[in-house]
């Protein structure tokens, strides 16, 4: 597992050098609209393209899931990656974007690594070794206070069918805490939630990609995480409510209470 993780970040951080050399041009960018309010660009494409080679080129029989190239047989193993979760943001000039990049094996997540090029932060785990920042250990927020708590979440936009749900969810749960943000990147969402700079957060119907880094590094950090239903698995529903352990069960119960 070493030796995954030591590629993963290398990788990371070379696909995130590539977005910074685009970032710095991105008004001559090339960008096409998927739907309403979700874009691709060059800087995407290039960025999975170059992750794409890196892990065929050292796991030839590794798998793959990439949210522009789409899925790939492999073995027991697949990455699964996001090459730029922010898009929107990024090409509006607005600095919260990230590499992310996940391992699965045997249809488990076991490694997460959620790479920041602007601010130079690398997030990191693998199954039963803890989660990192730089290299140091990171923990989840131990209140338990909804009060005084600060959650993350991903609003709705175009035509997605359960923007009235969210709006529902906020307002059960905004006068019960100090505020929530609306960042636009989820794998950097979660990955602040595990190194407790957000309490919780929530959001329905993600993509693999969005989330799979982000719950390894969750879990590692001693994030209690669940789907809508604490039977449904957020790797297969996509809809992920977490939290630390102590303020959980009142998050939860809030969000659930519809």
């Amino acid at each position: 597992m070493a030796e995954d993780l030591a590629l993963a970040l290398r990788l990371a951080r070379e696909a995130g050098e590539l977005l910074l050399a685009h970032w710095a041009e991105r008004a001559s960018l090339t960008v096409t609209a998927k739907g309403a309010g979700d874009f691709v660009s060059e800087a995407d494409r290039e960025a999975e393209a170059w992750l794409r080679r890196g892990f065929a080129c050292a796991r030839p029989d590794d798998g793959w899931l990439g949210e522009e190239t789409g899925a790939a047989a492999g073995g027991a193993r697949r990455w699964i990656v996001d090459p730029l979760d922010g898009t929107t943001n990024f090409l509006h000039g607005l600095g919260h974007w990230a590499v992310s990049v996940a391992l699965e094996e045997e249809g488990a997540l076991s490694l997460g690594v959620v790479h920041d090029p602007l601010r130079g932060e690398t997030f990191a785990a693998t199954r039963g070794c803890g989660a990192t920042l730089n290299g140091s250990p990171i923990a989840v927020a131990a209140g338990g206070v909804m009060a005084s708590a600060l959650f993350g979440t991903g609003i709705p936009f175009g035509d997605m069918p359960h923007i009235d749900d969210h709006a529902a969810d906020l307002a059960r749960l905004m006068p019960a805490c100090a505020g929530v943000r609306r960042l636009g990147a989820a794998a950097l969402d979660l990955a602040y939630v595990a190194a407790g700079r957000l309490d919780g957060f929530w959001e329905r119907r993600l993509q693999p990609w969005d989330i799979a880094a982000g719950l390894v590094l969750l879990r590692e950090a001693g994030a209690r995480v669940e789907g809508w239903t604490p039977e449904e698995r957020p790797e297969t529903s996509g809809t992920v409510i977490a939290a630390g352990p102590a303020l959980f069960p009142a998050f939860s119960a809030r969000l659930r209470a519809a």
